[in-house]
């Protein structure tokens, strides 16, 4: 059990605090309730992009990671469809640094032609690296519009087309960042041996002062049920070919969510895994093979990816991926398999709670969910799933007229 303690400024900015003395380190986790979900599909890649800005230091403190090193911490961040997150670690003692660095770059980030240029070009060259200069780099690019037609899943988190980027102005970065990084737009939260007074002391000092914004109303359109498959088949320059199957899914807040991820364990979770057993090692139709959900908090997507070992035709290992899915929808899994993947989803969860800067970050993210209080609560719902639901759900998503399938080929 996760104990902690909320409260709310009158700017709206919403602050959790647990207390662990087990650690002489303080996590510091702010996360913003914005994502690449919010963006304009003519002006995508926003949300990845502040994510650089901000760490291009304020109208006060030219530096952003300077004064943070001097305190002993440490920082990142992360953006998804959903969220913004930003984290420090560093010794209790130094608390206040955090303290003062963020809420400093919340109220006055330094904006200016050179500051958003440099980091335009950071992302473009980011774009270029990872999605077109990097074998199957550009898979997502090509499987989310595939797989979504309206929804802004639809493009990935670096956006849509890098010419956003190159052509966002002043006035469009100034304007995102004014409807969405606001305190009544973020939730702090705080992990270490503090207590909830200080906290409440030091929130109020450094964030107290910063008044709340008009947050964009957020107006994202249902992605509408998918009752076709779609396909598409590229060339490019890789070693092997490859193929990506997406399955819509249900949203992060129902409990389908919980059943849909065991069922990507049981299939893709380590080498005793069905894929791996059955399709890698025995029949030696892929070189590697994993599934997994996209863990979105919008109807998300359940993806199938594997490389075909040379002389295997795609038809072929496309009916195995099918066959080996069927055999979930069928009812041909046993309670010991089940119940592996539930214990080893439960010790990972907790090992990974030992760790301060994760119960920060978890703890911001339920309560975004709805309550913090989530958190206490994940072991029981995967433990709760049953083997009939299992089968249930696996009929409901893995159906071909549910499915995008991506065949990415070699050059020979």
């Amino acid at each position: 059990m996760i104990k902690f303690e909320k409260f709310t400024l009158k700017n709206g900015l919403r602050i959790i605090v647990h207390h662990d003395p087990s650690t002489t380190l303080v996590a510091f986790n702010i996360l913003y309730n914005v994502g690449a979900r919010d963006e304009n599909p003519e002006k995508t890649g926003f949300a990845h992009l502040f994510e650089h800005l901000m760490f291009e230091g304020s109208i006060n403190i030219p530096s952003y990671d300077e004064p943070l090193q001097l305190a002993g911490g440490e920082n990142n961040a992360f953006t998804t469809n959903d969220i913004t997150n930003y984290y420090i670690t560093l010794p209790k003692e130094n608390i206040e640094t955090a303290f003062w660095l963020e809420s400093d770059r919340m109220s006055g980030l330094d904006f200016s032609e050179q500051k958003l240029e440099i980091q335009k070009n950071v992302v473009i060259e980011e774009f270029n690296q990872r999605y077109l200069n990097q074998p199957y780099g550009d898979t997502s690019l090509l499987l989310k519009p595939l797989a979504y037609k309206v929804h802004p899943y639809r493009w990935p988190t670096i956006g849509k087309d890098i010419a956003h980027i190159k052509n966002a102005s002043l006035d469009d970065v100034k304007d995102f960042f004014n409807h969405h990084y606001a305190p009544n737009n973020a939730i702090l939260s705080i992990a270490g041996n503090v207590t909830t007074n200080e906290i409440e002391q030091l929130a109020k000092k450094w964030f107290g002062p910063i008044e709340k914004q008009e947050i964009a109303l957020r107006n994202i359109p249902q992605e509408p049920k998918q009752n076709e498959s779609r396909t598409q088949t590229v060339e490019r320059n890789v070693p092997f070919d490859a193929i990506y199957k997406a399955f819509h899914m249900s949203s992060k807040m129902g409990n389908e969510y919980y059943v849909t991820d065991l069922i990507s364990d049981v299939l893709s979770n380590g080498k005793s895994s069905r894929l791996y057993q059955n399709l890698v090692k025995n029949k030696k139709l892929f070189s590697d093979i994993n599934a997994y959900i996209t863990g979105d908090i919008d109807a998300g997507l359940f993806i199938v990816t594997g490389k075909l070992m040379n002389h295997v035709k795609m038809e072929d290992a496309e009916k195995a991926i099918n066959e080996e899915l069927n055999q979930i929808t069928t009812g041909n899994i046993d309670d010991y398999e089940i119940e592996k993947v539930k214990n080893k989803f439960e010790s990972v969860y907790q090992f990974g709670q030992i760790s301060a800067l994760n119960k920060a970050m978890d703890l911001a993210y339920h309560e975004l969910l709805g309550d913090a209080d989530r958190i206490n609560h994940e072991v029981e719902k995967y433990r709760s799933v049953t083997k009939k639901e299992i089968i249930t759900v696996a009929s409901s998503i893995f159906r071909e007229k549910n499915s995008s399938t991506l065949y990415y080929l070699s050059k020979k």
